[in-house]
């Protein structure tokens, strides 16, 4: 049985314990049928479930009863997709005589008319031609399009789909379906009365939309008329509605119109063309022209060109005026009519030029703010015209260049791509004609320089003849070049700077060039070849941008010559003579690689070896051999004085600056060599590589003698080298890697893995002990700190797990070390398989250490998680018991393997083999739910969540001990929470929300597929979607939670604010002023002067004009005004005690902080209050309190504690604008200076209160 279909039986059975009572039937009733079906000993398969049901149905007819009856029908309509179409065709006429029993428009409910409408989908999908002239179909299929435009929208929805297939699917041979007439008179009739009954036009139209089918040609034309009058109507949603059922209609028959009548139709819908304030209909209109034109332009591709400039020029407006996704909407039409509607034959015809100035009217001032948008359309008629472009674009181009050039024009990137498009479709000799450089100081001619076009040139240049380099921009590198000597000379360091970079930058055009150029043969000359190789060994800078053009141009070369490349400027008979014209300069570049390559810095040399590489490519492998030869001469006698360098040469600093010893020079080079050696010099290498493999005395050397082995061992099958290393496997690899296992280097275990993987693909029976033998190594390999270590361990874990399941006879004795030993005792001989396999693996838990059995348990998860399905359930419940032993560990390294042990068979394993095991595996993981190092915390929460997606919370949560509880709760908050609107959401867009939450994590779901591997998702993907701030009580205190909920809402009033504030913006525009003189609006650089926002605006408090009143100016205080709309607010509310409210509104504490009079808080906790200083504008006048009950405490009077509490008299008549006072409608402001005759001594003309020093000032002057 199908095992979809089997999936769905499933879960309907499962669903025997649900609490909804229609599912308990749909349960109850599948089980019945089934034991039905086993009593009368036949087979389980869809067509006797479709008796039994059938039959079963055919008995409730007459009784009555619905609720059995509805899950009869649920149940048919998931069988009868999965019965016969012969099955179905003989039971069609009692299939229809019960069901339309059901299909009974106004008593029937939601859930059975869906399942009704699933069943005739099925039966009339069945049927031939011949039935559906039967009045039966028919009378059905009218059905079907009735309850398609019906008002509950889950029966409409449904009719519509089922409509769609089968108007989609016609029965062969018919190319349109037997019932497509039926189905546009509906339509027709439906649109017809669109003006009465708009919802049911809306809804037809949907399912016009959804249908993608061969419309009758008889009636296409009066559908698409029908179609074309709604938008008269004046209703929006139906003229958007019906432009999307125009585009649908119009896409599917547009490959059986008639070029007359295609036109026609074509110049109806341009005369429909909505008002741009219209988003939606004018986003359907445009998707219609666009489609339209497209599909014309197959059609008839002159009369469709014809047309095409007035139609750019009706649509361009649309990307000024329209909002943005109408922008994005025309930019697209535009674009896709510029690609596929201009004819190859007309790239040079006179219309070309009438598009040409329509587009660059797009890049007037009023387009300002989508020249984005028009940039990326003059890049599209650059792209398609190619070489056309010249001389129709020219000025188009140079205008482009002109706005790029302006200093604060702001889309330089948008500018950047279409020259660099120009500068593709008319090469850059006429680029450069058109838009010079004019860097060169002897021809510039007092022209503005355009040196910013370099690095646009060096990321464009494709396909362009290598000789134009040669003749015109060499001379002007070497120009420069000369140049900046004679600054040098002259001590102008600076100017000597840039005109070196200028060099620079023109040699980097070389690589560009390079790309596939026309002219190999003629270019590429001996001098030329000759002067590259001197540039290579003499200058430092230039040597990268040229070691990168050889190597794109033999690189590109060779995979033409010997690829099957179906779209290249130049063919494979072109490709193989270039290649044998550039082998000829071959070895003068190797020799001189050679040299710059050992005399080079070890941290800077790899693009020299990539040019290395390529040249190899390209010459014959006699000369590589031949130069092999030389190299290992060279390795011989370097290898008899060399030492190993001290551990400070080894350091990335070092090797900075710093050639590495002639030794790993030539062994380097000696294995690049590897794919082109012939038997004989691949034995060499061989040799070469075990001698290094196995001395200890130099890691480096060592490592490089074993990637020489894997180099040798990865060529393709029947190579040299290949053979090489399956001869040798038995007599000498298994045995150098056993001898070799105490000696090796940790940075030679990459390689050494590489090369056990490798050899473990291809091991024959004899020697299937070498897989036991290093399976301890591989283990401990899982927990080496280098990642790529680390994913070759895990790797060879499987490829040994494959070989193993291959099967064959594991020889004991070998493996105890006592093969061919006579004396030794016989071994008896164990069969490979994967039992044996994770045996042989889960020995390591009886290891020492603990670093041992956590690379043991990561090791069998791994394993568990590849060959799963070719374990027994047996098997695999003992394993688990092993390992879950380990999980309470107190050592937290084993602890963490073991939970990403239970992550797997949380993920991996089925549920009747999980769910008996609850009791086992949630206690021992939730030992380390309070466990913040190495994030077992988080660990254990998600291995928690995983089990309760797959069983069910409330089964995990009988797991759970009654100490952790807490936890349970936070699950069931966190997981009605995700189900829960946010808020400001309705039901709808809440569903849209998780909708677009799980595409999203779809999408992640696919990139971490790409990037990685689906056993690191499992183990480490899904953990950073969980953090501390969802433990509402599963270990994390309160105030984390209120915190984490503050700073939401505090993000959540930013981004309400910032959306505000985008929302409240309007669009304008401002001209800066210009010191030089008045703006010259004729001037083409005049839009850099333009602004869309106020350059002057500034954040100012804004300045209330003064009233009058009796004669007198009074000043509008804000903070007075917000202080009375407070004591109104309080008045309001609290009646009596507005007064006191209004008063309690006041911030105090804010007052005491910034007012000067205020107070603070030592670090004690006592209350200072701050004492006035001299020259304190705040107040003019210094007074004490006279106190609230007896006047007393006279500021300055030296008594302590009977002082200003910090109020200050005057303080509502202080100026917030300015200093002064300010009068408020009340008394005047001197007013508030209290004349207490207390303050007032003889002798004094001031009213200020005096203090001991001033005392003492008198008396000294007395």
């Amino acid at each position: 049985m199908d095992t979809g279909l089997e999936h769905q039986l499933k879960k309907i059975r499962e669903q025997i314990s649900s609490k909804a009572a229609h599912q308990q039937q749909h349960a109850a009733t599948l089980l019945a049928v089934e034991e039905t079906i086993h009593e009368k000993n036949v087979e389980i398969e869809p067509s006797s479930y479709f008796a039994a049901l059938l039959t079963l149905l055919e008995q409730q007819a007459g009784t009555g009863s619905k609720g059995l009856s509805n899950a009869i029908i649920y149940l048919l309509s998931i069988i009868l997709p999965h019965v016969s179409t012969q099955v179905l065709r003989a039971k069609f006429s009692t299939m229809m005589a019960v069901l339309s029993q059901s299909l009974d428009l106004g008593s029937a409910d939601v859930a059975l008319l869906r399942s009704v409408v699933a069943c005739l989908e099925a039966v009339l999908q069945s049927q031939d031609i011949g039935s559906w002239s039967q009045p039966v179909s028919q009378g059905t299929f009218k059905s079907l399009l009735a309850l398609s435009a019906d008002s509950k929208p889950k029966i409409r929805k449904r009719a519509q789909e089922a409509v769609s297939a089968l108007l989609s699917q016609p029965p062969l041979p018919a190319p349109v379906h037997p019932a497509a007439p039926l189905a546009v008179r509906f339509v027709l009739d439906m649109l017809g009365n669109a003006k009465a009954d708009t919802q049911s036009a809306i809804y037809t139209l949907q399912l016009v939309k959804s249908t993608d089918m061969t419309w009758p040609s008889d009636e296409f034309k009066e559908l698409c008329e029908s179609l074309m009058q709604l938008p008269k109507l004046n209703a929006p949603f139906l003229t958007t509605m019906s432009f999307q059922a125009l585009g649908a209609v119009f896409s599917s028959a547009a490959a059986s119109l008639e070029e007359e009548q295609f036109r026609d139709l074509l110049v109806e819908i341009i005369d429909l063309k909505p008002a741009v304030n219209d988003p939606l209909s004018s986003e359907a209109w445009l998707k219609i022209v666009q489609n339209g034109y497209v599909a014309y332009a197959s059609v008839s591709p002159e009369m469709c060109f014809e047309s095409l400039p007035d139609l750019i020029d009706l649509v361009l407006p649309d990307i000024e005026l329209g909002k943005q996704s109408t922008k994005e909407a025309a930019t697209q039409c535009i674009w896709a009519m510029i690609r596929d509607c201009i004819p190859t034959s007309m790239l040079g015809s006179d219309g070309i030029g009438h598009i040409v100035k329509t587009l660059t009217s797009g890049l007037s001032y009023r387009y300002r703010e989508s020249w984005a948008l028009v940039f990326l359309l003059i890049a599209a008629l650059f792209q398609r015209l190619g070489s056309f472009a010249h001389p129709s674009m020219d000025a188009l181009m140079v205008e482009v260049a002109n706005m790029r050039m302006e200093p604060e024009f702001q889309l330089k990137n948008e500018a950047d791509a279409v020259l660099g498009a120009a500068l593709r479709a008319v090469g850059p000799k006429v680029f450069l004609r058109i838009l010079p450089l004019n860097i060169d100081a002897a021809n510039r001619q007092n022209e503005v320089g355009r040196a910013w076009l370099l690095p646009i040139m060096k990321n464009h240049i494709r396909n362009a003849p290598l000789g134009y380099f040669k003749s015109t921009l060499l001379p002007i590198a070497d120009s420069l070049a000369a140049q900046s000597l004679r600054f040098t000379a002259q001590g102008r360091e600076i100017e000597a700077k840039v005109f070196v970079a200028l060099c620079h930058q023109v040699w980097a055009l070389l690589s560009g060039f390079c790309n596939v150029p026309s002219d190999i043969i003629d270019a590429f000359t001996p001098d030329f070849a000759v002067r590259l190789s001197k540039e290579i060994g003499e200058d430092l800078m230039l040597r990268p941008s040229i070691c990168a053009a050889l190597s794109t141009l033999l690189t590109a070369v060779h995979h033409i010559a010997h690829q099957d490349v179906t779209s290249s400027p130049m063919t494979k008979q072109q490709a193989l003579a270039a290649e044998e014209h550039l082998a000829q300069f071959a070895q003068d570049f190797l020799s001189q690689l050679f040299n710059v390559f050992a005399q080079s810095p070890g941290a800077s040399r790899g693009y020299i070896m990539d040019t290395i590489t390529a040249f190899l490519a390209v010459i014959s492998e006699s000369d590589v051999n031949v130069t092999f030869v030389k190299v290992c001469t060279m390795l011989d006698e370097v290898l008899k004085t060399h030492k190993p360098p001290a551990a400070s040469e080894l350091t990335e600093k070092y090797l900075e600056a710093h050639p590495p010893p002639h030794a790993y020079t030539m062994m380097d080079l000696a294995t690049t060599m590897a794919p082109y050696l012939d038997s004989d010099r691949a034995q060499m290498l061989a040799r070469a590589a075990f001698l290094l493999a196995r001395q200890n005395d130099d890691a480096t050397l060592q490592k490089k003698g074993y990637k020489a082995i894997v180099r040798l061992a990865e060529q393709p099958a029947g190579s040299p080298a290949y053979q090489l290393i399956e001869s040798s496997i038995t007599a000498e690899l298994i045995p150098m890697l056993f001898e070799s296992a105490e000696t090796v280097a940790l940075s030679s275990r990459r390689d050494r893995l590489a090369l056990i993987s490798r050899l473990s693909r291809s091991l024959p029976d004899s020697q299937i002990h070498f897989i036991p033998a290093m399976l301890s190594e591989v283990i401990l390999g899982t927990k080496e700190p280098n990642e790529r270590a680390r994913t070759i361990a895990f790797d060879t874990l499987l490829v040994m797990g494959r070989r193993m399941a291959q099967g064959g006879a594991i020889d004991m004795a070998a493996l105890a070390g006592g093969a061919g030993d006579p004396e030794s005792p016989e071994q008896p001989e164990h069969q490979a398989s994967i039992y044996e396999y994770f045996k042989i693996i889960a020995a390591g838990l009886a290891a020492q250490t603990p670093h041992m059995i956590s690379a043991t348990i990561a090791s069998i998860s791994r394993a568990l998680f590849e060959f799963h399905e070719q374990l027994d359930a047996e098997f695999i419940i003992e394993l688990m018991g092993t390992v879950l032993m380990f999980v309470v560990n107190n050592n937290r390294e084993i602890a963490k393997s073991s939970l990403g042990f239970v992550k797997v068979i949380a993920v991996v394993l089925p549920r009747e083999l999980l769910e008996p095991h609850l009791n086992e595996i949630v206690p021992a993981i939730l030992k380390w739910s309070h466990e913040y190092k190495n994030q077992l915390r988080l660990k254990c929460r998600h291995i928690l969540d995983r089990l309760a997606r797959r069983l069910g919370l409330d089964v995990v949560a009988k797991s759970v001990p009654e100490e952790h509880a807490k936890i349970v709760t936070n699950m069931r908050k966190r997981e009605q929470r995700a189900k829960r609107p946010k808020g400001g959401e309705t039901g709808a867009s809440a569903r849209d929300r998780s909708h677009l939450e799980e595409v999203e994590a779809a999408s992640s779901a696919v990139a971490k597929k790409s990037y990685g591997n689906t056993y690191e998702d499992v183990i480490y993907g899904s953990e950073s979607e969980l953090d501390d701030s969802d433990d509402e009580g599963a270990g994390g205190g309160a105030g984390t939670g209120r915190k984490s909920k503050q700073s939401k809402k505090k993000q959540q009033q930013q981004q309400q604010q910032q959306s505000d504030k985008k929302g409240s913006s309007k669009a304008g525009a401002w001209i800066k002023e210009d010191t030089d003189g008045p703006l010259d609006f004729l001037d083409r650089s005049a839009f850099t002067h333009f602004a869309t926002t106020n350059p002057a605006d500034k954040p100012r408090r804004a300045i209330s004009m003064p009233k009058m009143k009796n004669g007198k100016l009074l000043f509008e205080d804000p903070e007075e005004e917000a202080r009375k709309a407070r004591a109104a607010t309080a008045a309001n509310n609290g009646g009596e005690g507005g007064a006191e409210g209004a008063e309690a509104t006041e911030d105090y504490y804010l007052e005491s902080v910034k007012s000067k009079d205020g107070f603070y808080r030592t670090p004690g906790q006592k209350i200072k209050f701050r004492k006035r200083k001299a020259g304190d504008s705040d107040d003019d006048v210094e007074m004490g309190s006279d106190g609230e009950n007896d006047g007393r405490g006279v500021a300055g009077s030296g008594k302590r504690g009977k002082g200003n509490s910090g109020a200050a008299y005057g303080r509502e008549f202080k100026s917030k604008k300015g200093k002064g006072d300010v009068k408020h409608g009340n008394v005047d402001p001197f007013a508030y200076i209290p004349l207490n005759p207390k303050n007032m001594k003889k002798g004094l003309t001031s009213i200020k209160g005096s203090n001991k020093k001033e005392k003492r000032g008198r008396r000294t002057a007395n």
